[in-house]
């Protein structure tokens, strides 16, 4: 019950916050009606639709997210006719489409007093409901959080409601004296019309407002220092000492974020030091940009950074190389421009902050908290709607809990998400410092150019063909015609290629003998044909149908192709 109250208590303070202003035209049109026809069941829309609504929200629920977003421009788009019934009513009266006259409708039942429908007060509450956003201050990132990490349920929904209804109540207050001030504008004008078209003048420019984002935007921003020290002492005063502790709860301390000022050089972003992350949240992406999976989950790294920046995130990529060819700045570069990454982006080429951290894993996602410890980590891809609760739960903490709006996250080509269920190729390494199952004939000749026999594979076994030196790291393919066969079991198969010195090499890609067709990836053309144009993974199979054991044979046609590694989704 005291939570439930806590949630009232902030919802009445709203009425002091800047972000109330873009809602109360709507809410003052109606002034001049019946308390209970007008008022009561605009403010019972409102606080229900709000209610409903941020309780899908909250979760995530990407579906209901984009439904809101169709609902918002309905709502728009009913009381910018409203407004446009008060202010220019002899014109609504002339035009026909249904739309008008239900806005006409809506603002003056046939122009008859006393004929005021419960029902249109009803519907315009609901459109104020899905356009209302208040400024997420620490009450309400309690809520929000809380249903972000437990899920939705009954009591995330009565706490919405509970806050909503704060709200109500103190727009409701505001009424009965918006009331008073209406009626004594009328006998002062001497125009009842003078006010109608004043009321329609506010209520289509709080329509534009919104629709420019400017409630979300610039007001929110305004209003978040004048709502916290009020919640926060509101909260102590009813026994919660600290706010924080509300959405701590599931997050441990691992320790203080190991220096970042040996990192760099820097991509995206002057170079970074400790000082500048003095009280901010911060997500350390560990990534290299030929790893599958690292590019799998920078979509979702970029949408948190698009998303969370405004609320105080900073996202660093800290690229880790695992091969020789991902040291070069300028490489790096190129992939950061590739990929449209736009966070900061440091190199740690000696592995300082990687060693610090004791991590081995890539992708490998570390969350820090305002005060600079790390209060959580996550190793590979997936888990991505957790992360993201994590980076809201640790925003709130900071007094900055962001507003129900989630992050989104666009993955196409070699970065869309891992078939996972048919995967049965694990990755397997060319370079005889982790080669495994290769089959050839002699075995695998160290640091030396050699003639390898390419023969039929069974799963997961790979073979050379032709004339090749091979490395610690990778193969090197010495004379025109040389090949690499492997048998897998996966949707994807990618290859990390390079050349020696950046030149083009083409080559051809067969599957089961045959031009891999529809099945091609992204990196090649129907007829297998591609061309080896820098250091990176290359995407060169991707099963269109059903998805079973291939037969895969890779022909360099130009010699001094470098292969390292093949990765499987």
């Amino acid at each position: 019950m005291l939570i439930i109250l806590l949630a009232y208590l902030g919802g009445v303070l709203t009425i002091l916050s800047p972000c109330i202003l873009p809602v109360l035209p709507f809410v003052f049109a109606r002034s001049d009606r019946g308390f209970v026809r007008g008022a009561l069941p605009l403010l019972a829309g409102m606080a229900l639709t709000f209610a409903a609504v941020a309780s899908l929200a909250a979760v995530g629920g990407g579906a209901a997210i984009r439904a809101n977003e169709i609902g918002r421009l309905v709502a728009l788009g009913l009381l910018g006719l409203f407004g446009l019934a008060l202010l220019l009513p002899g014109l609504s009266e002339r035009m026909t489409r249904p739309l008008v006259a239900l806005g006409n409708r809506l603002s003056n039942k046939a122009g008859q007093p006393g004929q005021e429908s419960i029902a249109s007060s009803l519907v315009l509450g609901a459109a104020t409901g899905l356009l209302w956003a208040p400024c997420a201050g620490p009450i309400l990132g309690i809520i929000f959080t809380a249903a972000a990490i437990q899920g939705a349920g009954i009591d995330t929904s009565l706490l919405l409601l509970a806050y909503a209804l704060g709200a109500a109540t103190s727009l409701a207050a505001a009424l009965l004296i918006g009331g008073k001030l209406f009626a004594r504008m009328k006998r002062g004008l001497g125009a009842t019309e003078r006010v109608r078209q004043l009321l329609g003048v506010l209520v289509l420019a709080g329509v534009i407002a919104i629709g420019l984002g400017l409630d979300t935007r610039v007001l929110a921003r305004l209003s978040s220092s004048q709502t916290t020290a009020l919640e926060t002492g509101l909260a102590r005063t009813l026994g919660v000492k600290d706010i924080a502790d509300q959405t701590s709860k599931g997050l441990s301390d691992e320790g203080p974020l190991p220096t970042i000022d040996r990192l760099g050089p820097w991509l995206n972003s002057q170079r970074l030091t400790d000082a500048d992350l003095k009280g901010k949240v911060v997500l350390i992406d560990f990534w290299t940009y030929s790893c599958i999976n690292c590019l799998r989950s920078l979509p979702y790294v970029q949408g948190w950074h698009e998303r969370y920046a405004r609320d105080g995130l900073v996202v660093i990529g800290v690229h880790a190389p695992e091969f020789a060819f991902e040291r070069k700045p300028e490489n790096v570069a190129k992939a950061v421009r590739d990929l449209k990454l736009t966070y900061p982006v440091a190199l740690d080429n000696k592995l300082d902050l990687w060693t610090a951290l004791k991590n081995n894993y890539w992708p490998a996602h570390y969350f820090v908290d305002a005060k600079g410890r790390v209060r959580y980590h996550h190793f590979g891809e997936g888990n991505y709607a957790a992360s993201e609760n994590v980076i809201r739960q640790l925003l709130a903490e900071a007094g900055r809990p962001p507003s129900m709006e989630r992050a989104g996250a666009e993955a196409k080509g070699a970065q869309a998400a891992a078939a996972r269920a048919t995967i049965r190729s694990p990755e397997t390494y060319l370079g005889f410092g982790r080669a495994d199952r290769f089959v050839s004939p002699g075995g695998l000749k160290r640091d030396a150019e050699a003639e390898y026999e390419g023969q039929p594979v069974r799963l997961n076994d790979w073979t050379l063909g032709g004339r090749w030196q091979v490395g610690r790291q990778s193969a090197r393919s010495i004379a025109v015609g040389a090949t690499i066969r492997y048998r897998f079991s996966a949707r994807d198969l990618h290859l990390v290629l390079g050349s020696p010195g950046g030149k083009p090499v083409r080559f051809r890609v067969t599957v089961d003998g045959s031009a891999p067709g529809d099945d091609a990836g992204v990196d090649i053309a129907a007829d297998g044909s591609g061309t080896i144009s820098g250091e990176r993974l290359y995407q060169l199979v991707r099963q269109k149908g059903e998805v079973r054991e291939r037969s895969f044979t890779i022909t360099f046609l130009d010699s001094g192709a470098e292969a390292f590694a093949f990765t499987f989704g």
